[in-house]
């Protein structure tokens, strides 16, 4: 079976990409990452403040109003800077023949972006702007925060040639419209849905904030499963699922809703790196059985534009579906 797929122009031999992780901070584990079957990896992302760190050390950076991120960043681009970050890539790609794709995490329209020329340059076969919105300021309206992607996407595109792909925040008012007007701009050569929060816990015995957990589970396959049945017939750019991909069977349930590919980490940190392999064999077996030749065949057959039940994507009140169990 065929498991090639195009995407933004790259030719992968899997539709499976690591995403953005530990799992991509070295030559070494990204070369076992191909061996294991990986169409494409994204680097561990640069976030916009070590840039800056590294392209204005002295220069006063809380202005983007995180009380915390100087110092977590000073110590953060001490281990991983802006020069070991392009070194990274131009060693990735000597080193492997899938393609290498650059993440930044960002937050502005900042000079940063000025940088971006040097990622391509180092032979980044395309950028991915990790973008995440929570829109948690009471004075800022849907506008106003959606703004944002299109400042970052449209000043990236005027330094770089190289594909954009945006992974963005599922947190809109109106987020098949934004996703769409983005779409228009033709500035973004595929979306990847959706970036991954951390998710705050209290503590009730010290009275602190923790962490709820750092990977995904399957059941959060649903989030982005909706979506790209919802948005794929409707749009002409790729959509990657991210999040809750755990299995061969989410592979290939994604892919059916209209996926180009799907992009995996946290199965990969609980099941091992040999998982991808295993979830290729699964995808290959179940084209086999079913008769598909290749991906294109079956891609989008329950997507909300071709499925003939697929009002169910859009149903999100529990009583439609449960009201008639006893």
């Amino acid at each position: 079976m065929d498991l090639s797929v195009n995407y933004m122009g790259l030719h992968l031999k899997s539709p499976i990409i690591v995403g953005s992780s530990g799992l991509t901070n070295s030559v070494e584990k990204i070369r076992d990452l191909e061996q294991q079957g990986a169409g494409a990896i994204v680097l561990k992302s640069l976030f916009e403040e070590q840039m800056l760190i590294e392209q204005e050390a002295s220069n006063e950076l809380n202005d983007y109003n995180y009380p915390e991120a100087m110092d977590y960043m000073k110590a953060y681009a001490t281990e991983y800077s802006y020069s070991q970050f392009i070194k990274l890539i131009r060693s990735a790609k000597v080193a492997v023949d899938i393609p290498v794709i650059a993440s930044i995490n960002c937050v502005s329209a900042g000079k940063w972006i000025e940088l971006a020329q040097s990622i391509e340059s180092a032979g980044a076969d395309a950028l991915e702007l990790n973008i995440s919105l929570l829109p948690s300021d009471i004075y800022k309206s849907s506008a106003q925060n959606e703004k944002t992607y299109f400042d970052i996407v449209e000043s990236v595109r005027k330094n770089v040639k190289i594909p954009i792909a945006l992974k963005m925040s599922h947190y809109s008012a109106g987020l098949a419209h934004l996703i769409a007007q983005l779409s228009f701009t033709k500035m973004v050569d595929s979306f990847v849905l959706f970036n991954r929060y951390y998710s705050p816990d209290i503590n009730i015995d010290d009275m602190s904030i923790t962490s709820a957990g750092v990977l995904s589970r399957p059941e959060n396959i649903s989030d982005s499963l909706r979506w790209i049945a919802l948005l794929s017939g409707k749009l002409k750019t790729p959509l990657v699922a991210s999040t809750g991909v755990h299995e061969g069977e989410d592979v290939v349930k994604q892919i059916l809703a209209g996926a180009q590919a799907v992009q995996v980490v946290s199965t990969l940190y609980k099941n091992g790196i040999t998982h991808m392999r295993k979830m290729n064999d699964f995808l290959g077996a179940w084209m086999k059985e079913n008769q598909y030749e290749s991906l294109s065949d079956f891609r989008g057959q329950i997507s909300y534009e071709k499925f003939h039940h697929a009002e169910a994507f859009e149903r999100i009140q529990f009583m439609k579906y449960f009201g008639g169990f006893e």
